[in-house]
């Protein structure tokens, strides 16, 4: 509200109160659905409109990973999105799970899904399968291990769609079997597996009884500490196209979904969401997502007018010069000189502000500083707040 009422009078308009009631039941009044339809669209006209040089050798990969984020403890939010059964009545959190699928090649969130944190049809890969409409031909699924399955990959092929996983590590690898390509790189079949429950017998029939897919093994070395083996399956079988080399660096890049899930509940606070109701809770995170892709959308413009790849281009940064130079830009006339200028410099300043070369980047989950040493919450806040007046009195 003080930013807005600070824009009022630097543009000789009237302010509003400092009453937010009015600015609450607007944002009441959002719809759902077309906040989740301008998000997937942004995404999409972005992704649409990446250089070739942005994609992976002519393909559309795309990161799917998921999160969880918490919200008020209101009675509402709790029979929406209860929290674990491992917390006292009172004294925990309504948490919900997101899935969401990232663009390699713009870092713009495509499309996500959004369910309660326990219970059946509520895990990731049931997230994923609400998501299956997101990918099609010229796409490369890339995905850690919990999505490694002979279902998840058919269906995705059924759509066109290419695969890069993780293996999963209760599956048995033995490169002596299969075709050989090379050096712990093969061609297996893996079977059809019996029916899911949550698959009808008319989508059953439609798997194929048999895939051919592709496991390559390769390690990853680094001084002082032991040495990682990763086994992925690929649906990109040719070697001649796509090296051994190339699929261990195409996996590698998933870990570009984990930072950019970070952006999102670091920088715009979606680890914990403010609003009281389920269909506030779900407008919020819609809200946060579309003001994500604006920020990539932004950074991605700077980055094509100055010949740089969108990843290059530092989110923090996007961010602070799209909240210094937003009233600037908005109290100037749209089409005056002027706002062309200002908005030029800003994408220069914005296409500056590049990020290093960080594969694999990690950083330990640390404070420096010391927490006040108040005790964990063990009993409901009404509790505490009736001992602590016994006390006083």
């Amino acid at each position: 509200m003080a930013r807005v009422v600070a824009y009022c009078q630097a543009s000789g308009i009237e302010p509003p109160t400092q009453d937010t009631g009015d600015y609450c039941r607007a944002r009441a009044k959002l719809c759902e659905g077309a906040l989740h339809e301008l998000t997937t669209l942004v995404a999409g006209d972005v992704e649409q409109a990446a250089k070739p040089a942005w994609l992976w050798k002519g393909l559309h990969a795309k990161l799917v990973d998921g999160f969880t984020f918490t919200m008020p403890d209101t009675p509402a939010n709790q029979a929406e999105y209860p929290q674990p059964k491992t917390q006292r009545p009172g004294c925990g959190l309504p948490i919900a799970r997101a899935v969401v699928v990232v663009s390699l090649a713009t870092a713009c969130v495509l499309d996500a899904a959004i369910a309660r944190y326990r219970g059946k049809q509520t895990g990731e890969s049931a997230l994923l399968r609400m998501l299956l409409g997101r990918f099609g031909a010229g796409d490369v699924a890339v995905m850690d291990r919990y999505y490694c399955s002979f279902m998840m990959i058919a269906l995705l092929r059924g759509r066109g769609a290419e695969v890069c996983a993780r293996k999963h590590h209760k599956r048995h690898s033995d490169f002596r079997r299969g075709l050989r390509l090379g050096k712990y790189d093969h061609l297996i079949a893996w079977t059809r597996p019996a029916r899911p429950a949550w698959m009808d017998q008319a989508a059953y029939e439609l798997i194929p009884p048999l895939l051919v897919l592709r496991e390559i093994r390769y390690w990853i070395v680094e001084k002082g500490r032991r040495t990682k083996s990763v086994t992925i399956i690929t649906t990109l079988l040719d070697p001649a196209v796509h090296d051994k080399q190339s699929i261990a660096d195409l996996y590698g890049f998933r870990w570009n979904s984990e930072t950019d899930i970070n952006h999102i509940k670091t920088s715009l606070n979606l680890n914990h969401v403010r609003t009281l109701s389920p269909e506030m809770v779900r407008r919020e995170l819609w809200a946060t997502l579309l003001a994500y892709n604006l920020i990539r959308t932004t950074a991605a413009a700077a980055a094509l007018a100055h010949q740089k790849l969108a990843r290059q281009i530092s989110f923090t940064s996007t961010c602070q010069y799209v909240l210094a130079t937003w009233m600037v830009i908005r109290a100037d006339h749209p089409h005056s000189d002027r706002l062309k200028q200002i908005a030029a410099t800003a994408l220069e300043h914005i296409a500056a502000c590049e990020v290093a070369n960080r594969p694999g980047r990690l950083e330990p989950r640390v404070r420096k500083r010391r927490p006040k040493p108040y005790p964990l919450m063990q009993k409901p806040r009404s509790v505490l707040r009736a001992q602590l007046a016994k006390r006083c009195t």
